[in-house]
């Protein structure tokens, strides 16, 4: 099916004038685009490189796991005796919305190798399937307590210029929503296909941990440099 714009624009916020990189943040289930905006005063980023970014709201739709009720989420999710149902239909749907939100950075001016794809819960599941499938090289992709649904076909079908881009992935060992043994699995799956994997974990539940967050902040520094491009 074809994939419409998102119905509202994106928030976005610049961390000063010029930016010279984005970074492209998605929410999780039920959540919105403000989500994580308050998460950028606490990574204490230096003044340069200046960053762009932008936290997209997902679509609407009927979740089977929370009875049917309709919230903002990235593809629809159920639960079976096989464990998590996750619909790649919508999965690729909003891969297609991502790959839209990168060329929209690129045709503003930011050159792919400077945009980094993030996501929290299902948001994580989405940058990881946009980025590892994308066709130019990217920054990074960062993975936050994240399912990774189809691991083995997503290692299949990355893309030559994304196999050895930057990951960052972290777990709390203590979540209840996407339990850490399957994080943990699927990451020991990604790393045994030579991806450039940076794992951490922490003692949370599925949240964000002021000691993850110094994390992000390193890597983010290490991978988009201390000067604009």
């Amino acid at each position: 099916m074809d994939v419409r714009p998102l119905e509202e624009p994106a928030i976005e916020v610049e961390t000063g004038p010029r930016p010279s990189a984005s970074v492209i943040w998605l929410h999780g289930l039920g959540a919105d685009g403000h989500d994580f905006e308050a998460i950028i005063p606490e990574l204490r980023l230096p003044a340069k490189p200046v960053l762009r970014f932008v936290f997209p709201h997902a679509p609407y739709r009927p979740v089977t796991i929370n009875g049917g009720s309709v919230m903002r989420a990235w593809y629809d999710i159920a639960m079976s005796e096989r464990g998590f149902e996750q619909n790649i239909e919508h999965i690729r749907e909003s891969e297609k919305i991502m790959q839209g939100l990168i060329e929209n950075e690129i045709q503003r001016g930011i050159a792919s190798e400077r945009i980094v794809l993030a996501g929290f819960s299902q948001g994580g599941a989405i940058a990881l399937h946009t980025g590892l499938r994308y066709a130019r090289s990217l920054a990074g992709i960062m993975s936050l307590s994240a399912p990774v649904p189809f691991a083995e076909s997503l290692m299949a079908e990355a893309d030559p210029a994304n196999v050895k881009v930057p990951i960052f992935m972290a777990h709390g060992t203590d979540d209840r929503m996407i339990p850490f043994d399957l994080a943990q699995h699927a990451h020991s799956r990604m790393e045994a296909h030579g991806l450039d994997l940076e794992w951490h974990t922490y003692a949370m539940g599925h949240t964000v941990a002021p000691d993850e967050i110094r994390d992000i902040a390193r890597w983010l520094e290490r991978i988009l440099g201390d000067k604009d491009a």
